[in-house]
């Protein structure tokens, strides 16, 4: 019977042979994921010899990854905004770029807000990243899909914050109150055009849902629908956060100022592209 090491050796093999990026460090997820050991610990049982029951449980978990389904499919968790998500095809993986507007919207928000929008939430990760960093704030989180809302739902109560988190099955604003006002109000909504997604890694063309990835033909209907429909839904003085394509912001910004909004601005992803902007709407916050 092989060792721990030796079917770390070998699955990583399997996989690389495969196209699957980082291939030694998929392996050890997966098998540690499998015999429930973290890395260290795995690291710790190299001589270890496998049993057959444990192979049975590797095996298929490492078969899955060289099909190119993702890692967090796989595993079923992922770390984001310092809480662990349930993560599966129901809804997107919630990605580095957006704990990176996680931590910008925290760093522009000088009076925390009380109640907060995320559209679009997917598994709950932006709605519950946020309810985590404003301890006083109600967040209403919405989707239009019910598959991801029950997603997002599990994500909610095992979070303990459910009693200041609420979900609604929306299309963006349609299903909120006129009178419903939101001092922040943030979505990573799909910007993706159709070409955009067809060329992406199969992880996420073949696996992750494509309604939330692709945005139009021109991947900005969603955004242009979103800024368009904001205003009214903000408090004076609210900020309005966006995840968006890395060549869209110019015609954003254009859109942004048109809709009133008096403070414009856009923020840098992790390689330094353009990746969020930020639009305020007129007036003093709690006014």
């Amino acid at each position: 019977m092989p060792s721990v090491l030796e079917i770390i050796q070998k699955s990583s093999e399997f996989l690389s042979a495969r196209g699957v990026e980082s291939p030694r460090l998929n392996a050890e997820l997966l098998i540690g994921h499998a015999l429930e050991l973290k890395r260290m610990q795995l690291y710790l049982q190299f001589e270890r010899v496998l049993t057959e029951p444990e192979l049975e449980k590797i095996r298929p978990l490492v078969k899955r990854r060289s099909q190119r389904e993702p890692l967090q499919y796989i595993i079923g968790t992922v770390e984001f905004g310092g809480l662990k998500l349930k993560v599966d095809r129901r809804a997107l993986i919630p990605r580095p770029e957006t704990e990176l507007l996680i931590e910008k919207i925290v760093g522009l928000c000088l009076q925390l807000p009380q109640s907060v929008l995320d559209l679009g939430t997917g598994t709950g990760a932006i709605a519950l990243a946020l309810a985590k960093a404003f301890s006083e704030a109600r967040v209403t989180a919405v989707d239009v899909s019910e598959e991801a809302l029950a997603l997002a739902e599990e994500n909610v109560l095992a979070s303990g914050f459910g009693p200041r988190v609420r979900l609604v099955n929306s299309a963006w604003f349609k299903e909120l109150q006129p009178e419903d006002r939101f001092e922040l109000i943030v979505s990573n909504p799909p910007y993706l055009t159709d070409a955009e997604t067809d060329a992406a890694a199969p992880e996420v063309r073949g696996h992750e849902p494509r309604s939330a990835l692709v945005g139009g033909l021109d991947g900005l209907v969603d955004l242009r629908e979103i800024i368009s429909a904001a205003s009214p839904f903000l408090a004076p003085g609210g900020l309005l956060a966006l995840e968006t394509g890395i060549a869209q912001h110019a015609e954003l910004m254009t859109l942004a100022a048109a809709h009133g909004f008096v403070r414009i601005e856009s923020g840098r992803d992790l390689t330094g592209r353009d990746r969020f902007i930020f639009a305020w709407k007129p007036g003093a916050p709690g006014a």
